[in-house]
């Protein structure tokens, strides 16, 4: 099997030839090609080549559009800071929709060349071109709380949940709409597919993710499901009170970061979910030895079961020796013989 058929084997209740291998590589990536991280996340054909040599060199079974969260706000008119050598980063301190009043103007990006989101389409058009169907091509889009706080500021955001509810939800269904254009777009591109990042999630208790955020990500779900592409989730943080409702969105892929249990997502979702995770990118891969690292995967598909998918709690942090990364693939290789 190759990557693309083992994740899709492993997705469609088969068994594929080794558990998949999806961790998620982003400066690790461009470090990997010498370049810096502001190319990495400006110019997809850096991208692109960081992301194929990792994959080929650690045999992962995906490559992926992902970089930093800050491209949708960016074409929306955020001020975004840009670093030689670390990701892109929102000014929170002047926020976009500081005052409530800018979303009544807000128009949502056209995706046309020059902007940042346009780039991660023509990164998602030259994979296609690249890898053809060798590895599954992910794509990525912002989840509605997340990139809520990227316009509106996480502190505002937060508060506005309390005091101006109806500005919420019309900030949520401003993001939804320009989401699923955006993952629309990739689709088009290429992707197999869509990542949805909604870090900000984990922030709210359970009232508000039911109240607010669940029927949203449940709407960017829908439609990515509904052009025939899959849905990974990615929420960032200890997620515990929130795990039934991320259950109960049908995304292909749910993955956790390392501060919950898959046992708790295990106990909270359907037995058919499938599951990627959730080693501790830091104390455990960065730090951490092969062993460790054996250990803490063997835990992981102990409590997850058959429906598992091997990868960090997050991004594998720059820095983590190439025998540690080695060592998840080995995992990976060895856990079905």
């Amino acid at each position: 099997m190759n990557g693309r058929q083992r994740i899709l084997a492993m997705l469609d209740g088969k068994k594929p030839d080794r558990l998949p291998f999806m961790p998620i590589t982003m400066m690790y990536a461009a470090d990997q090609i010498e370049r810096c991280y502001r190319d990495y996340a400006t110019d997809h054909r850096v991208l692109v080549e960081g992301q194929i040599q990792i994959a080929q060199e650690f045999d992962f079974d995906y490559v992926s559009c992902i970089s930093d969260p800050a491209r949708e706000a960016s074409d929306c008119g955020a001020q975004i800071s840009f670093f030689d050598d670390q990701p892109p980063a929102i000014d929170e301190a002047n926020a976009l929709l500081a005052n409530k009043t800018a979303l009544l103007s807000l128009e949502s990006p056209s995706h046309l060349p020059g902007g940042r989101m346009h780039d991660r389409i023509e990164a998602a058009a030259l994979f296609r071109n690249r890898i053809g169907d060798e590895k599954l091509i992910e794509g990525w889009i912002e989840g509605p709380c997340a990139e809520a706080a990227d316009l509106r500021g996480i502190n505002s955001l937060m508060l506005d949940f309390f005091d101006d509810p109806s500005f919420v939800r019309d900030l949520f269904e401003f993001v939804t709409e320009m989401e699923i254009d955006f993952a629309e777009a990739q689709i088009e591109a290429g992707v197999d597919l869509i990542g949805i990042g909604d870090a900000a999630a984990s922030l709210v208790g359970p009232r508000i993710y039911e109240e607010f955020v669940w029927e949203y990500e449940k709407k960017m779900v829908d439609a990515i499901k509904g052009r025939g592409v899959l849905v990974r989730l990615h929420i960032c943080g200890n997620t515990r009170a929130i795990l039934r409702g991320m259950g109960e969105l049908d995304c292909d892929i749910v993955d956790l970061d390392y501060m919950v249990s898959m046992a708790e997502a295990r106990k909270a979702m359907d037995a058919d979910q499938v599951l990627l995770g959730n080693v501790d990118p830091v104390n455990t891969l960065l730090h951490g030895s092969p062993e460790d690292i054996h250990e803490a995967l063997s835990l992981c598909y102990e409590e997850a079961g058959s429906r598992y998918i091997v990868g960090a709690g997050c991004e594998i942090p720059r820095g983590t020796p190439a025998r540690n990364i080695k060592s998840m693939l080995n995992f990976a290789e060895e856990a079905q013989r």
